[in-house]
Parts: C-alpha cells; sequence; structure tokens
C-alpha cells in the first residue's frame, strides 16, 4: 500500500497543487473579510466554497483526460466558446455597462473565461502541425487570428480586462515556439503604435518613426516593410473607433489611469482608495477583520477585481509578500513542467496556461497599487468568481495531467 502511495505521488505534481491550495485559503478568507459586514454580499463566501468543491471535479476530471484527447477536442471546443461569445451578445445580462455573463436560472457564467482555455489549445494545436511555418508572416497572421477573433466578441461586450489575456497568451507561445526577431516585432509593432496613440499625435508619429527604422534594420523588401507600415498605422486608427466602443466609464477608467486625482470621486475613485488601503497595511497590516476601508467598504468590488487591498490591508506588506512569493512558485514550477516536456504540443499548452496566471496576476496586483489601468481582473484562486476558480482549476487539472504523463513516460 505505501509503494502505490509513494508511485502515485511520485507522478503528482504536489508542489503545484499545495502552493494552489494556500492561495484559494487565503482567497476564502479575503472573501469572508470583505463580504462579511455587506448584506448583499454575504453569501459570496459559500459560494465561492461550494463552487471550489465542483471545481476540484473538474481539475481532478482533467487530470484522467488522455492528453491525445486534447486534441481531438480542440477545434469543437473553440467552435462551442466562440459561440457562447456571441450567445452572451444576444442574450446576455448587462451589468455595470458590460454584457459578459449568460444567466440560465440561479447560475451564471463568464463565456470569456472559457474562450481562454479554447484559444490556448487551439494556438498549441496550429503552432505544433508539420505544415505550420514559424518564420511565415501568413502562419503568424492566422495564429493572430486564432488568438484575436475571440477578441472581436468580447470587445463587443465590451471587456478590455480579458482582451488583454489573449494578447498575452499569443505573444508567449509565438516565444516559446521559437519565433524570430522579425516575427516578434511584427507581432508587437501594431500594438506598440496603438498604445502610442492613446497618448497623442506626436507619440504616434515618434513610434511609427521608431518602427520605420527597424524595418531598415532588419532590411526587408519594400512591399513587406510597406505592408507593415500600413498594419501598424491602421492599429493606431483602430484604437480611437475602440476606444468608442468602450463604455463611458471605461473610457474614464483609461483617462484616470495617467491621473487619478482628475476625476478622485468620479472614475479615479477605486486606484485611489485601493492605494489608501495597502498604505494603511503597513508593514504587519491592521489585523484580520479590522481594516478600515475593508471593513467600511470604501473599495468596490474589493471581493473581486480589489481583493489583493483587503490582503494588503489587513496582513501588510508581510501578507502582501506571502500572496506574491506563491504566484512566484507557481509560475517558475509551469516553466519548470513546460521546459522538462518534450511533447511540444503540451509545452505550448503549459505555456498558454502559464501567460494566463501571469497577466491576471500582473493586472490585478498592478491595479490596486496603480500601475495598470483599471479595467476589471480577478486575481486567479483568490478572487471571487465561479467561472474563473472552474476554468483556473480546469487549467490546473491539465497542468498535472501533463505532469503525470510524462512521469510515465
Amino acid at each position: 500500500m505505501k509503494k502505490i502511495v509513494k508511485d502515485y505521488l511520485g507522478k503528482f505534481e504536489l508542489t503545484l497543487f499545495s502552493v494552489i491550495l494556500a492561495l484559494t485559503f487565503i482567497g476564502f478568507i479575503a472573501i469572508y473579510s470583505a463580504t462579511r459586514t455587506s448584506p448583499n454580499e454575504q453569501g459570496f463566501f459559500f459560494k465561492q466554497l461550494t463552487t471550489w468543491v465542483l471545481s476540484l471535479v473538474f481539475m481532478v476530471g482533467m487530470i484522467y483526460i488522455p492528453t491525445q484527447h486534447l486534441k481531438t477536442i480542440t477545434i469543437p471546443f473553440y467552435v462551442i466558446s466562440l459561440l457562447l461569445l456571441i450567445g452572451v451578445l444576444i442574450f446576455g445580462k448587462v451589468v455595470g455597462g458590460q454584457r459578459c455573463w449568460i444567466h440560465i436560472g440561479g447560475f451564471s457564467f463568464q463565456p470569456s473565461e472559457v474562450a481562454k482555455i479554447s484559444a490556448v489549445l487551439a494556438l498549441a494545436q496550429f503552432l505544433t502541425r508539420q505544415q505550420t511555418n514559424i518564420e511565415s508572416l501568413k502562419d503568424i497572421c492566422i495564429a493572430l487570428f486564432i488568438g484575436l477573433f475571440p477578441v472581436l466578441l468580447i470587445m463587443m461586450e465590451p471587456d478590455l480586462g480579458s482582451s488583454f489575456i489573449f494578447f498575452a497568451i499569443i505573444l508567449l507561445m509565438l516565444f516559446w515556439n521559437g519565433i524570430s526577431m522579425f516575427g516578434l516585432f511584427f507581432v508587437l509593432s501594431p500594438g506598440a503604435a496603438a498604445i502610442a496613440s492613446l497618448f497623442g499625435t506626436y507619440y504616434f508619429m515618434g513610434a511609427l518613426v521608431v518602427i520605420i527604422g527597424v524595418l531598415i534594420f532588419f532590411r526587408k523588401d519594400i512591399f513587406l516593410s510597406g505592408s507593415i507600415v500600413a498594419i501598424n498605422l491602421a492599429a493606431g486608427f483602430f484604437v480611437d473607433y475602440v476606444y468608442k466602443i468602450l463604455s463611458p466609464h471605461q473610457q474614464k477608467r483609461i483617462l484616470s489611469f495617467v491621473d487619478p486625482n482628475s476625476d478622485p470621486l468620479g472614475a479615479g475613485y477605486n486606484s485611489l482608495q485601493a492605494k489608501i488601503a495597502i498604505g494603511a497595511g503597513g508593514f504587519f497590516g491592521q489585523g484580520y477583520l479590522s481594516g478600515h476601508q475593508t471593513q467600511l467598504h470604501y473599495i468596490p468590488e474589493q471581493w473581486t477585481d480589489f481583493i489583493f487591498c483587503t490582503i494588503g490591508e489587513e496582513f501588510g506588506l508581510l501578507g502582501s509578500l506571502v500572496v506574491i512569493v506563491l504566484f512566484g512558485v507557481v509560475f517558475l514550477r509551469l516553466i519548470r513542467i513546460a521546459t522538462s516536456e518534450r511533447d511540444k504540443y503540451l509545452s505550448l499548452v503549459v505555456i498558454g496556461t502559464l501567460a494566463i496566471f501571469v497577466t491576471h496576476f500582473l493586472i490585478n496586483v498592478g491595479m490596486a497599487i496603480g500601475l495598470m489601468p483599471v479595467v476589471g481582473v480577478p486575481l486567479p484562486f483568490i478572487s471571487y468568481g465561479g467561472t474563473s476558480l472552474l476554468c483556473n482549476m480546469s487549467l490546473l487539472g491539465i497542468v498535472l495531467n501533463i505532469y503525470k504523463n510524462r512521469i510515465e513516460r
């Protein structure tokens, strides 16, 4: 019996699973603190606990799905996720100016979370086809289409935060697949031009000058270089269109990112209150259930988007560092699994999972400390949210499955 248990544990990534359990436990105590004095949100703790039990079932199911079946279900799963994104635009309920959720009876789920998993699987499958040439701009464009098509639907909700995650998935998976420096430049340059255009015409023109200079350095033919310049021009002008379709509160959030004090009682309120809460925590924190900003509900959505503020105020810098270190361990373990996996497809799936977790972490913590615009992205395994937890635990199950099969091979 001991040998059986030892053999099973040898195939199980216990460190990764244990750290995830620690993060979910921190999430439970933070959600309880953030909602216990709010009549409308008091039931969130028990809902999250129930969802976590269900998510464990999902995780175990993913562990025992043969990895070769992941490729089989990829295309149907990707199509279904797109249909769900279309469905939410038709049947979804508008909450806070966004149509992101599908409600069925007493349950609701967010299709964009499901689409992240399907995008990772679809990109991994495309990038590892024998016919795919990562040095071909045609295949790079196809990869971009696979990753960005869901973004077009998500932006119609509109959900700016979820869109950022897909860009990170594409970029990191292409990088891991060995894209050339020129290919990486081709992927990144439109984004750089788009961001520069948000700051004004002079910044946009400066970005174009830099892009043209890089093209001269690579010494590509005039047709290809001209096409890339045209794409970057289009990206810059497209930003204005995207900005206009965002809801008014999202527009204000982007503007207030540069200067939160410009609208301290409006768009900049969340960011300012979040920084006050974290600053008030000091080194050791004000104590569990004793945070003034948290208990008096000065921070909106402090159980989801701003859950890190609850931790920072009540457990201080020390508690915040514990969370950051735990996430660091998760990221390092994922990199180790991806590096040691000989199957290129499975390695890319792990890297796609890493991209989702890292981007969520960076944006969420960045929002709390004022380094990122407030775009509504939860902290994995900690923030309240059933769909997010189910999808993240499912991704964890896939990674544990990949690790188990690597050991067996």
